[in-house]
């Protein structure tokens, strides 16, 4: 018989929920066993970026993929389909690519509705379609009854960047840091469907694509560093920018835009907003001089109309996030180990 494997030993969920458990794994056991990590010229795994890009006859061709296993498939404002689009084109928008393909693989489990992929497909379409992206090839799979929980997509996007991509290490002394609209919507609504204890609110996921977001943004000022804050919310974010830049970053408390209804539920299920996943929200780093015509140039989009000034960049205590409280302290954001609710999206 061979030995007998410790708990360490074994993949944890918690490695899988986009918090520092999970980079310290993929970069341990994943990137480090992958010898050729980028095309030469281009953003490969080494950066740990939104994407990775390939250099091709004056352009910057840039290529993200991502899985997605959202439990329950369908929640309030989305499902499975149209986070799975916005996952990909999200990730491009905030390297500046216009994202202009896709492709898929959905894997499905024995017995899974007809009607329910059907709508699943047309939302991916339509979100797609919504940024004039075409979803171009795909796979598809069925797994016996009991082997899969329901459904998995992944998606891969292709986008184009014209002059150099956005990348989180781009950050510098005294940018700005703004916040594209309220967080935690997706987090609160995903918890709402699972606490088991008879909760619920009126919040809707944010789920949304962040394209027309990022092309305003770059469009009324020098863009530094972006990133939507996924797993591990804005908390994860702002450590993953600030360390790539060696940079810190001071946030303002009670300029950080949460609805009260999330606020509400995050103390009666003991969240923290700030780790809360969120789908169609982007922190984004700009250049002091330009951070309020990028501002109201987000704000003219839906997608942005709620967006916020949230904090500056300082040199002092590089890779911190350190937030100025309502009453007046100071207290260090740290990066969460893993994402609170588990199968976010």
């Amino acid at each position: 018989m061979g030995e007998a494997k410790s708990l360490k030993d074994m993949i944890q969920l918690s490695q899988g929920a986009g918090g520092k458990l999970m980079n310290d794994l993929i970069k341990r056991e994943i990137i480090s066993n992958i010898k050729k990590r980028r095309i030469e010229g281009g953003i490969g795994l080494d950066e740990f970026d939104d994407g990775a890009t390939i250099p091709f006859d004056g352009w910057q061709i840039a290529v993200s993929s991502d899985g997605h296993i959202v439990d329950p498939p369908f929640f309030p404002g989305g499902d499975i389909g149209k986070l799975a689009v916005c996952g990909a084109i999200n990730d491009l928008a905030m390297m500046g690519a216009r994202p202009i393909a896709l492709t898929d693989t959905i894997i499905v489990e024995e017995g899974f509705p007809v009607e329910d992929l059907s709508k699943i497909v047309r939302s991916m379409s339509e979100t797609a379609e919504g940024v004039g992206a075409a979803i171009i090839h795909g796979d598809f799979k069925v797994m016996p009854k009991g082997k899969l929980d329901k459904i998995v997509i992944s998606t891969t996007g292709i986008g184009t960047i014209q002059g150099a991509p956005i990348l989180d290490s781009g950050l510098r002394e005294g940018d700005i840091i703004i916040v594209t609209g309220p967080i935690g919507d997706h987090g609160v609504a995903i918890a709402s469907l699972r606490s088991g204890v008879g909760f619920a609110t009126t919040v809707v996921s944010d789920v949304s694509p962040l394209w027309e977001v990022m092309r305003a943004a770059m469009s009324a000022g020098r863009v530094t560093a972006a990133k939507d804050p996924t797993r591990g919310g804005i908390a994860m974010a702002l450590n993953e920018i600030a360390e790539r830049s060696k940079v810190s970053i001071w946030i303002r408390e009670d300029e950080i835009p949460i609805r009260r209804e999330v606020q509400g539920a995050c103390e009666m299920l003991g969240l923290d907003p700030l780790e809360l996943t969120c789908e169609g929200r982007a922190v984004i780093g700009v250049d002091k001089e330009n951070a309020d015509a990028v501002l109201e140039a987000v704000k003219r989009v839906p997608e942005g109309k709620e967006a916020k000034i949230i904090g500056t960049v300082k040199a002092e205590r590089p890779g911190y996030v350190i937030m100025e409280t309502a009453v007046g302290g100071r207290r260090v954001i740290n990066p969460p180990l893993g994402e609170p609710t588990p199968r976010i999206c």
